[in-house]
């Protein structure tokens, strides 16, 4: 069998007592023709390969170069030299794929974060994205794990619909309609979308969500984790147009019991993460480290990466209102000093990032959960607040920010009275025959429910430190950018 090997990250995890074994990865640097950093991706951590002088001809070591891939047999033993407990000594080396060294971009130094996006089909090989990549995995996993512990039902939720959840018509069209100008037209001059594939306008979806309470009023805890697109024309360091969303639908929740559950939930995957990967988080909380050194010091985070994760674990996020987060903002010296972009103009107005974060990192420096927000920034599906100040409605939304990033959950207790749901939907001009699907849920037993979205991304960036959201993930889609 070829295959027959040894991941290098469990044989370092092994005492040297000449075993002999076979490892295959990537050289990541060859010195004076007798020491190979070998790697394969299952840790940051390379085998150090020893090659005795003489052993191998000429022509094979002049093609162990920067990323060529090696299949190495051989005995391990103790290593004389520092740094690391066992070395391979080479008994066989066989050349799997050469690579070309004077044309390979990534050589063996320091490369920035922007270099590396535009070789992004190669930074996976880096330490940084070593560590990234392998920790969302972790995450993603944990994801899974938790739910299942909880006895939640994973539904897909479709990834073409025809329905726009957030209301916002930011929207990616799906149609086989040709682009030509030639497409079938209404009478008006509007494209006649019968005669498209599904017979109806369709879009890339922007939430699972309104499918997921289909779900949530038939098992009662279901939770989706897939792709989302949104159409949003934002070059920032927190917005993709396609990214991964949690989201879990329950029944028989309201909002403090949907705040209970998504709180429990981060600290059970930043739990696992810390537990798992702690290597990599340490690799890259000296990263992070290393980075801010560069920054002026108000500039600078006041807990490192691990101490910030393992606060978060062990300390209860603040919660309050909407409309006690305002009068702080309001009152603060920030605001009083004009120091933040988006001033702060009262009840009613939506809190930007630069707010949240104010929030988070200035004033009560730990996660803060907000909630009943103003109904009038706020989607048609939410539960309105009963008992409301003329002029001052509010629903039972919630979002929970972060330090680093502003907000990373964002969902509500959802509206189960149908006369109050199909009032919303009027005011909102939301066509009811539309989504007469999801106001069956209302018209057959309804329920309290509720229900949160997690972008999975930013959770990504919280966890790993990183600060541009298009580096935790593979592929990034931004405007102007679908390379790879």
């Amino acid at each position: 069998m070829f295959n027959k090997r040894i991941k290098i990250k469990e044989l370092l995890s092994q005492e040297p007592a000449e075993q002999e074994v076979t490892v295959m990865g990537w050289v990541r640097t060859f010195r004076n023709n007798q020491f190979i950093a070998l790697n394969d991706g299952s840790t940051n951590n390379n085998i150090q390969v020893v090659v005795e002088l003489g052993k191998f001809p000429d022509e094979l070591l002049k093609r162990i170069t920067t990323s060529a891939a090696l299949k190495v047999t051989g005995a391990v033993v103790a290593s004389l030299g520092k740094g690391q407990k066992m070395d391979l000594k080479a008994g066989n080396i066989e050349i799997l794929g050469d690579s070309d060294a004077e044309k390979y971009p990534l050589q063996p130094k320091k490369h920035s974060l922007e270099f590396l996006r535009e070789i992004a089909h190669l930074r996976f090989r880096t330490s940084t994205f070593g560590s990234v990549f392998r920790v969302r995995h972790a995450l993603a996993f944990a994801v899974h794990k938790f739910f299942n512990e909880k006895g939640f039902v994973y539904m897909h939720t479709p990834i073409i619909t025809a329905s726009d959840a957030e209301g916002a018509g930011e929207m990616f069209r799906v149609t086989t309609l040709p682009i030509d100008g030639t497409a079938p037209k209404n009478e008006d001059g509007s494209i006649n979308f019968k005669e498209d594939f599904f017979g109806r306008s369709t879009n890339l979806t922007v939430s699972g969500q309104l499918e997921g309470e289909l779900g949530a009023t038939a098992f009662g805890d279901i939770y989706t984790f897939g792709p989302t697109f949104r159409a949003e024309n934002s070059n920032t360091t927190r917005h993709l147009a396609e990214f991964w969303m949690i989201e879990p639908e329950m029944a028989f929740y309201d909002i403090e019991d949907n705040m209970n559950l998504a709180e429990e939930f981060i600290k059970y995957i930043i739990g696992y993460a810390i537990e798992n990967n702690k290597e990599d988080l340490e690799f890259l909380a000296q990263r992070l480290a290393d980075e801010e050194k560069q920054l002026p010091q108000d500039k600078r985070s006041e807990m490192g990466l691990m101490e910030k994760l393992e606060f978060i674990l062990h300390n209860n996020f603040e919660r309050l209102t909407y409309t006690d987060a305002i009068n702080i903002l309001g009152e603060s010296n920030h605001n009083k000093k004009k120091k933040f972009q988006y001033e702060i103009t009262g009840w009613g107005m939506d809190l930007q990032s630069e707010h949240e974060r104010y929030l988070v990192e200035k004033h009560f420096k730990k996660p803060v959960i907000l909630y009943n927000y103003p109904a009038a920034i706020k989607a048609f599906y939410m539960r309105q607040n009963d008992g409301c100040e003329p002029g001052k409605e509010t629903v039972a939304a919630m979002d929970i920010l972060a330090p680093g990033i502003g907000e990373i959950v964002g969902g509500s207790q959802r509206e189960e009275r149908l006369d109050k749901l199909e009032r919303r939907m009027k005011e909102m001009h939301i066509p009811a025959e539309e989504l007469w699907w999801y106001l069956d849920t209302r018209r057959f037993g309804t329920v309290p429910h509720a229900g949160f979205g997690l972008g999975f991304e930013r959770m990504v960036q919280f966890v790993t430190g990183m600060t541009n959201i298009r580096d935790v993930i593979a592929f990034p889609r931004t405007p102007g950018s679908a390379e790879f």
